[in-house]
């Protein structure tokens, strides 16, 4: 019998090294892109800051948040604003932004919890109503109105993933999922709308004078979260 020369063997085990360093390799390069934490996250268009601070009669500012506040809400982007009417004497229009940069299905938490105005509120059932944009599309979100003491405020919110408006938190959770595995991401966004309420007022009253302002918003909102 011819015994295999010692080069012959050299290749042969060489070959084999190879080809098993190869696989390692690639096992390692997919368990790093599996990785839970490592979703790819676009870039914000600019930030949540570029929202215009003047439309049309509307004036904004920046409302601060207290250290309990921001430990409330946790890691992510925020926008705290407050529009008022300068040409007419009417109740202010809040605007609330949290941006979730990563994991957001994680994050995103119940409105009660996450909300700035968490506190001694009691608050009516939630309702899903109908809302336009000021281009005439319409989307569905959350109606509540809250209350303490004499004071009275609606809230209109809905969380934004990819493109999609919802007013489901089930839903937004389960798109966050599908994304993750199909788009490899995880980011979303919950945009919360209030506004001091008028003695008498209806919801329905104060939902058309909030969205007055509110319809040149949505479009200028869903510009700034990553589709």
């Amino acid at each position: 019998m011819q015994l295999p020369s010692s080069t012959a063997t050299t290749s042969a085990v060489g070959a084999r090294s190879l080809r098993f360093a190869t696989a390692v390799v690639l096992i390692l390069a997919v368990a790093l892109l599996l990785r839970p934490g490592l979703h790819r996250d676009p870039s914000l268009p600019g930030s949540l800051g570029v929202l215009p601070m003047r439309i049309g009669d509307w004036s904004a500012t920046n409302a601060m948040s207290d250290k309990e506040t921001l430990a409330l809400l946790g890691p992510g982007e925020f926008l705290i604003r407050d529009y008022k009417n300068v040409s007419e004497p009417q109740p202010g229009i809040g605007l609330f932004i949290e941006y979730f940069p990563t994991r957001a299905g994680e994050a995103i938490d119940s409105l009660e919890k996450r909300s700035p105005s968490h506190g001694p509120w009691s608050s009516t059932p939630r309702e899903v109503v109908q809302i336009t944009h000021s281009d005439g599309t319409s989307l569905l979100v959350n109606r509540v109105m809250k209350s303490r003491f004499r004071g009275r405020i609606l809230e209109l919110y809905w969380f934004q993933v990819h493109g999609r408006a919802l007013a489901s938190e089930g839903w937004a959770k389960y798109y966050l999922l599908y994304d993750s595995i199909r788009m490899n991401r995880s980011d979303g966004a919950l945009v919360r709308l209030t506004t001091p309420m008028l003695d008498g007022e209806s919801p329905d009253a104060a939902q058309v004078r909030m969205m007055k302002l509110g319809s040149q918003l949505l479009p200028m909102i869903d510009r700034c979260i990553p589709r």
